[in-house]
């Protein structure tokens, strides 16, 4: 149908208490309130169910582990065969969750899960700039714990993905006006001075300053232009 397409990460409904009683229901980051106004933020959790082989249980525990899971139950239903139970947040689960899964345990793994209601946790809202501008598109509510790891790969993996320009565009990732990571597009280089022969050297500092003085227009009108490539890969920081 000829439609232009953006690829955004996945997202679940969180529940927001203010500081002035007010309860809301979001889905995206966008919509989420000042976080000095916020009181505490609820997200869904899960109770799962993982069956596997033994020989699998430290490499799915560390997976649980990392998507901020806690062991509910162990139970060895034979010599051969565990049941692992944990309570997970379900924003840990719907990206890659059970590709992780299956890659740890060479797809012999079974993963079965419920809701398990709403926990409070100490989340904060991981914006991405381009170019001093925020990109809904990549900002995040993550765990307070994962803000900064989840800013710096983000800004590193833009940084290989988005095409060089004119004027050097900074990447950075924040939490309120807190920039937490940082990186940087090179400009592409234009040689000006490349049809001024001679040594006049006052000619030349003036193509200089002259190129400096547009670039720095340009960068300031400038739309930086994100290839879809860089969506996508957002939603696989883990690979």
């Amino acid at each position: 149908y000829n439609l232009n397409l953006i690829a955004t990460a996945p997202s679940v409904e969180y529940r927001i208490t203010t500081k002035g009683g007010e309860q809301l229901v979001i889905d995206n980051p966008s919509e989420l309130p000042d976080m000095g106004d916020v009181e505490e933020i609820a997200e869904p959790m899960l109770r799962i169910s993982v069956l596997s082989p033994t020989e699998y249980t430290g490499p799915i525990m560390e997976l649980c582990q990392q998507r901020r899971g806690s062991l509910h139950k162990m139970e060895y239903l034979s010599p051969e065969r565990v049941d692992l139970v944990y309570d997970i947040p379900l924003a840990e689960v719907v990206t890659d969750f059970f590709d992780q899964l299956k890659s740890r345990t060479q797809g012999y793994a079974s993963l079965d899960y419920e809701a398990s209601g709403y926990q409070v946790s100490k989340l904060v809202k991981v914006d991405v700039l381009l170019n001093s501008q925020p990109v809904d598109a990549f900002s995040m509510i993550v765990h307070n714990d994962k803000a900064y790891d989840y800013g710096r790969r983000m800004a590193e993996k833009l940084q290989e993905l988005i095409p060089r320009q004119l004027f050097d565009v900074p990447i950075q990732a924040a939490i309120g006006g807190r920039i937490i990571a940082r990186e940087t597009v090179r400009a592409k280089r234009k040689d000006v001075l490349a049809k001024c022969y001679g040594g006049d050297i006052s000619r030349k500092r003036k193509l200089l300053d002259r190129q400096k003085k547009g670039k720095k227009r340009m960068k300031s009108i400038g739309q930086v232009e994100v290839p879809q490539e860089a969506f996508v890969a957002a939603l696989k920081l883990d690979d």
